[in-house]
């Protein structure tokens, strides 16, 4: 299943690589290139639908769903990802921990970036078993991990596949399937995270001083 699977994905991205190949910057948030990425990020396959599964947007998702499989994938100007049963683009957060794994991410922070959590093992495809973990979060609840890091999906990606959560606050970035930061493409400046789910648009701030980030 997995090579069966992994290699439509590629082939599914081949054709949106060529036309991505052009840009220069990676997401850009503003300015005459944001149109072009905007575009460019439309011309991405929709991976769960390559994969054999299909999801709703993450905005619309339930508060809390499990995440029931894991899968390496290789998509445009990021390179490699992981994916979660429905397609999205799964990542990491600067503040957490790995030796020992902890999440810091909650309340608002958690509705902008829905903890991939788990009741159990999750499917994996091409994903090592031995870098993959679950920590418990403050609520009792089971969050998957790659190499100690906890994983998270987020709200603002529009589609399966999309990335714009990479570099948001210049403390969450692409997960790797070795659980390392997929540091290919960083949008300069970093990006500002999407508010929570009913939220007013006035930045919040965050732990740091900065703002964007949660």
């Amino acid at each position: 299943m997995a090579a069966t699977r992994l290699t439509a994905t590629v082939a599914g991205c081949a054709a949106a690589a060529t036309a991505l190949a052009a840009l220069t910057a990676c997401a850009p948030q503003g300015g005459a290139d944001a149109a072009d990425y905007d575009a460019a990020q439309q011309q991405i396959p929709a991976l769960a639908d390559v994969v054999g599964e299909s999801g709703a947007p993450a905005s619309t998702a339930p508060a809390a769903p499990l995440t029931t499989s894991l899968k390496a994938a290789t998509i445009p100007k990021m390179g490699k990802v992981v994916l979660d049963q429905d397609g999205f683009v799964l990542y990491r957060f600067d503040k957490d921990t790995a030796k020992p794994p902890k999440s810091n991410c909650v309340d608002k922070c958690a509705q902008v970036w829905p903890p991939a959590l788990t009741d159990g093992n999750p499917d994996l495809t091409d994903v090592d078993p031995a870098v993959v973990g679950t920590v418990t979060r403050a609520d009792g609840t089971r969050q998957i991990t790659l190499a100690g890091w906890p994983v998270y999906r987020y709200i603002g990606d529009p589609k399966p596949g999309a990335w714009k959560g990479q570099n948001v606050g210049g403390v969450w970035f692409v997960v790797a399937p070795d659980g390392k930061k997929n540091l290919t493409c960083l949008p300069t400046p970093a990006p500002t995270a999407v508010e929570p789910p009913g939220a007013s648009a006035q930045p919040t701030a965050t732990s740091d001083g900065g703002s964007g980030g949660y």
